[in-house]
């Protein structure tokens, strides 16, 4: 039997913390009125601050348990503190929101901490099926919180049609996996020798490895479920499914990718296709919205293919930009989504673009927030946004993606014009509808405040992140396990003291 050391349990404390303090979470609700459930969020804060301090106390050390199936490089910890702080903002957001909206049950604050932790796992695994399992984990949570206000047949037609879609996506990600071990003989990624990944077997398990995760990200032709389900479920649930879920999916898209890039040409040119159909359908048609939430969405459709074109270039700078851009909008787009919280009311919804019109008037902080916010996902300075799509593009010429690199500044100038339409309807528009006073949240505020600052620091103080950000390369360290034959990689493991590969996952 394969001996546990503690290096295994150190590359799963940062997620364990997360699903264990889901369960208190659960227990405790138990013993609360429904209309007091703040000490749940604190509950919530504490976890991801528990899981933070694992995270910083991994940093650095590069451990692999699990007889290398589970890693905590700096590529998965880099992953793991983004997703930790969706999750932190995603509590905040909720906390008032959900008992306007009459949804306020302790399961809510369990579910985005158990597919937090789903997220967790799949940057951390290098193993098919541990990401199988993430993804499952991370996506049967968002299903539920999709179609948490029970009351309201939007949110249970979104929470239906994310199911149904998800449920085939995760059939064509598993049969994927079965395909690629016929092909190469192990899931382990970093012991698949590079002879065995351009077989039929391999290729077609890689096409349908894309399926699943591009799903997941929204990228074009997958992406068809986003706008839906961003309208239809709770504001506060799709603010965290816009940057959870995508950090997920591009974590576990650059190890997959990392390993078949390489070997084939093939992969190369369907992958710059999906970047460029991405960046295209997303901002055209956000153009034709008048809802701020379909907007967001295909909004955020864009910014996958953004994210996409890092993936692509394949060096240090891409994976670097990707891993800044992905914490960039994070606080971006939770702080656009955290403003129409804000907005909202018992029984009332101000997600119409018609409804910001004049909101620079009777709510300048909230104008000036949404703004900022407007700005970083156009990419106009002094916002961090512009300074990520910038290194995306610059690492896009870096790899010679001349062409996709015009695609992409050709998509964002297009972007501008519904991001600055927002502006415009702030500031320049007079208001066609009331609001009256912001909601009384203030963690909501505090969250919100937050994202705002960090969005425009992160302009000015940007260089120390990405120094940090430029030590998760991944691809030196998994190209250089593919040198190697699947048995010596097995004896590299085992001398670094971790369990060897079980002869099991390797076939030769």
């Amino acid at each position: 039997m394969t001996s546990i050391n503690a290096a295994s349990y150190l590359t799963i404390a940062p997620f364990l913390v997360l699903v264990v303090t889901g369960m208190a979470v659960l227990m405790v609700d138990l013993f609360l009125p429904r209309d007091r459930k703040g000490s749940l969020v604190a509950l919530s804060i504490i976890g991801v601050l528990v899981s933070s301090g694992f995270v910083f106390d991994d940093w650095g050390k590069n451990y692999t348990g699990f007889a290398g199936t589970l890693t905590a490089d700096q590529f998965a910890l880099l992953f793991q503190l983004v997703l930790l702080i969706v999750t932190a903002l995603g509590v905040l957001l909720s906390e008032r929101y959900i008992q306007q909206k009459g949804i306020n049950h302790g399961e809510y604050y369990a579910l985005l901490l158990f597919s937090a932790s789903g997220g967790m796992l799949m940057a951390a695994s290098r193993e098919l099926l541990l990401t199988f399992v993430g993804l499952e984990i991370l996506s049967i949570a968002l299903y539920i919180l999709s179609g948490f206000a029970r009351t309201e047949e939007r949110s249970e037609e979104a929470a239906i049609k994310y199911f149904l879609l998800g449920a085939f996506s995760s059939g064509f990600f598993l049969y994927g996996i079965a395909l690629i071990y016929g092909g190469t003989g192990t899931t382990l990624l970093t012991a698949m020798h590079p002879d065995k990944l351009n077989n039929a077997y391999s290729v077609a398990g890689v096409g349908l490895l894309l399926v699943g995760l591009c799903f997941k990200a929204a990228i074009v032709p997958f992406h068809s479920w986003t706008p839906d389900v961003y309208q239809g479920a709770p504001t506060s649930v799709t603010a965290f499914m816009s940057a959870g879920a995508k950090v997920g999916a591009f974590s576990a898209l650059i190890r997959v990718l990392t390993v078949f890039l390489p070997v084939s040409i093939v992969w190369h040119d369907i992958v710059w296709l999906l970047a460029a159909a991405t960046m295209i359908v997303g901002n055209v048609v956000a153009v034709l919205q008048t809802d701020v939430k379909r907007m967001l969405a295909y909004s955020s459709i864009a910014h996958a293919g953004y994210i996409l074109v890092g993936v692509l270039a394949a060096n240090a700078a891409g994976q670097s930009a990707v891993l800044f851009y992905m914490l960039v909008y994070t606080f971006m787009n939770l702080g656009a989504f955290g403003i129409l919280i804000l907005l909202g009311k018992t029984g009332k919804e101000f997600n119409s673009v018609r409804d910001l019109q004049g909101l620079a008037k009777t709510h300048p902080w909230a104008a000036a927030a949404m703004a900022i916010f407007m700005f970083s996902l156009a990419g106009i300075p002094p916002a961090a946004g512009f300074l990520g799509k910038l290194m995306l593009f610059s690492a896009a010429i870096q790899a010679h993606l001349y062409g996709l690199a015009v695609v992409g500044l050709l998509a964002s100038v297009v972007g501008v014009f519904y991001y600055l339409m927002i502006v415009v309807r702030m500031y320049m528009t007079p208001a066609e509808r009331e609001i009256g006073p912001l909601a009384n949240a203030p963690l909501a505020n505090f969250a919100v405040t937050v994202c705002a600052l960090v969005t425009m620091l992160l302009f000015f103080f940007a260089e120390p992140v990405i120094g940090v950000f430029k030590e998760g390369y991944v691809t030196q360290t998994v190209t250089a396990a593919l040198v190697q034959p699947a048995p010596q990689v097995a004896v590299q493991a085992s001398a670094a003291g971790t369990s060897p590969v079980p002869t099991s996952t390797v076939v030769n």
